[in-house]
């Protein structure tokens, strides 16, 4: 089977199971198999679009959708972007310096097991409520994946590589970036994937535990129709969620996939 059959009979097999899904959740929600809540747990596909629009022109107290999105986005753009540059930081200075590494190593192991939610309480007592928790939080959660990941890289980099960039006159930076970053590709790409999986999270765990009033993003968005039992509209909401998630993994990731480490033949 060649590549575009592949591709045809992958987007066919995804789209009879979303069709399926759909079906399904209509049938639920039309049957009333819930008892009186049914309408309630499961709004119909024709509700739950309706309420997809009116999230757009109406939102919540006058404020769009639009905008609770664009909070949200520029919080994780600014997380995000300081997450990874950390990460190539700590994972270039483990490599020049041995102790360095060790002690990059703990720290890496320890943080990456705490939940940024666990963290919460203490950031908000030391800062306060104010978007830079926010953005605090996204680069936890991106930081220590992606920094253990292209530790993982540089250590997988064959040795014969680093030699022959030694016999070049590389060392120190020049040699990070003239071997190690260029031969990780994959596992950079790996990283940003687990990265933003984590980040996405991370940020709407947080906004929707203490949503910021003057930053209102997707998070505070879900839990005020949570609370106002727009149940419709909160479904919506998530719908919107899985298309940005899908649109960044898709619309970003894949093609920076497709354009490195399947190029270059380090993956199929």
């Amino acid at each position: 089977m060649n590549d575009k059959n592949r591709q045809i009979h992958a987007f066919a097999a995804r789209a009879v199971f979303v069709i399926v899904l759909l079906l399904i959740w209509e049938y639920v929600a039309k049957s009333g198999m819930m008892g009186e809540k049914s309408e309630l747990i499961f709004p119909s596909l024709e509700a739950i679009g309706d309420a997809f629009i009116r999230n757009f022109i109406q939102g919540y107290a006058g404020i769009s959708l639009w905008v609770y999105i664009g909070n949200s986005m520029k919080l994780l753009l600014e997380g995000l972007l300081i997450g990874v540059v950390l990460a190539f930081l700590l994972s270039g200075l483990s490599m020049v310096s041995k102790i360095f590494y060790d002690i990059c190593n703990l720290v890496i192991s320890v943080f990456d097991l705490l939940p940024g939610v666990a963290l919460l309480p203490v950031v908000i007592i030391i800062f306060g409520v104010k978007p830079g928790v926010i953005v605090f939080l996204v680069v936890h959660a991106v930081l220590w994946p992606m920094s253990r990941n292209v530790l993982d890289g540089f250590l997988a980099v064959p040795q014969i590589y680093v030699e022959a960039g030694m016999n070049m006159g590389l060392k120190g930076a020049s040699l990070l970036w003239g071997v190690y970053f260029p031969a990780a590709t994959s596992y950079i790409v790996s990283g940003l994937k687990v990265g933003w999986a984590r980040a996405w999270r991370g940020l709407l765990s947080a906004e929707m535990i203490f949503g910021v009033a003057s930053c209102p993003g997707i998070g505070l968005f879900i839990n005020q129709m949570r609370t106002n039992m727009n149940n419709a509209e909160m479904y919506a909401t998530l719908v919107v969620i899985i298309m940005i998630g899908l649109v960044v993994q898709y619309g970003v990731l894949s093609p920076i996939e497709k354009c490195t480490v399947k190029k270059w033949g380090m993956s199929r």
